[in-house]
């Protein structure tokens, strides 16, 4: 089984601090607020930055915290509406490629992350309440609760990103 959550990152993350210690009630807070959360960051940086130790671009990130909210949304809605709980990991590099994530915007980034955390709220809040369980292909089982705390970890891990990212170009450029 491949490792994942507090098993992979530790407790709490040793990058962005996370802890998993939380309510999946708590999990889907953190991820309502992170549109509000990311766009604060960025409101001084409305162009795409680059960290030279980090793989993507500040709109990457956020496209990618948009784009795996939606696929775990989807996925939790299969299983709850069709019974589909199979499910597969994806490689997020492939889908950055497929998504041109290298000429992500910043504001259609934020657009994205906007429009996508309130039906992904909507989908988890319903996976948990009923007590959906997806078989997932490297990871084993993957409770509703187990969903909503990896998808903020992945959030609030790329906001630090981001925050990072921001902090060392108003390093780099004295603004």
């Amino acid at each position: 089984m491949e490792l994942w959550g507090a098993a992979l990152y530790g407790e709490p993350c040793t990058e962005c601090g996370y802890t998993w210690v939380r309510t999946p009630e708590e999990a889907v807070h953190a991820v309502s607020e992170v549109p509000g959360r990311f766009a604060a960051v960025l409101v001084g940086a409305p162009e795409p930055l680059r960290h030279p130790d980090l793989g993507w671009s500040t709109a990457a990130y956020v496209r990618h915290v948009a784009d795996n909210l939606e696929t775990w949304a989807y996925r939790l809605d299969a299983a709850r509406c069709d019974g589909r709980t199979t499910t597969a990991g994806y490689d997020p590099d492939a889908l950055a490629a497929a998504r041109d994530y290298a000429h992500a915007t910043v504001g259609a980034s934020l657009l994205a992350l906007r429009r996508v955390v309130p039906g992904w709220v909507d989908a988890v809040s319903a996976a948990l309440a009923e007590g959906v369980v997806l078989d997932h292909a490297t990871r084993g089982p993957q409770r509703a609760e187990d969903v909503a705390r990896n998808n903020a970890h992945d959030a609030l891990h790329h906001l630090h990103d981001v925050r990072r990212i921001v902090e060392h170009e108003a390093a780099v450029t004295g603004s």
